[in-house]
């Protein structure tokens, strides 16, 4: 179960990467812009907030990396510890999100779904 679970917040962490990119280099792009439904002067305005956005994102995901080769290289209980905290933000983040903007739920479903199942995986490994 551990495994699923180191697997399931990897996969989390890389959507999390992908989302740094959008926010932090694709920002005005056509296709981003669509995703977030804004138009190239909202996002211009709105470009400052999606840098900080963006890195917040990688800064999750990169807490969640570390978190997984610590725990495949043995030390469980650190490695775990942070791979809890990087998804358990990333799923706080999406509950966030649903509840100020009930619109963006398909959104917080797609930043939040994997890291849930990686906590409950993680942490039924750690209770048994």
């Amino acid at each position: 179960m551990l495994i699923a679970g180191l697997v399931l917040a990897g996969i989390a962490a890389l959507i999390h990467v992908y989302i740094f990119y959008l926010e932090a280099f694709a920002w005005t792009d056509r296709k981003t812009l669509a995703t977030f439904g804004m138009t190239a002067e909202q996002a211009e305005a709105m470009r400052p907030m999606a840098l900080n956005q963006g890195f917040y994102n990688l800064f999750l995901a990169i807490v969640t990396a570390v978190g997984i080769v610590f725990t495949a290289t043995g030390s469980t209980a650190v490695g775990a510890a942070l791979v809890l905290a990087g998804t358990g933000s990333m799923a706080a983040a999406a509950l966030v999100l649903v509840i100020s903007d009930p619109t963006k739920r398909d959104a917080a479903l797609k930043q939040g779904l994997l890291p849930l199942l990686a906590i409950i995986a993680v942490a039924i490994a750690l209770l048994l």
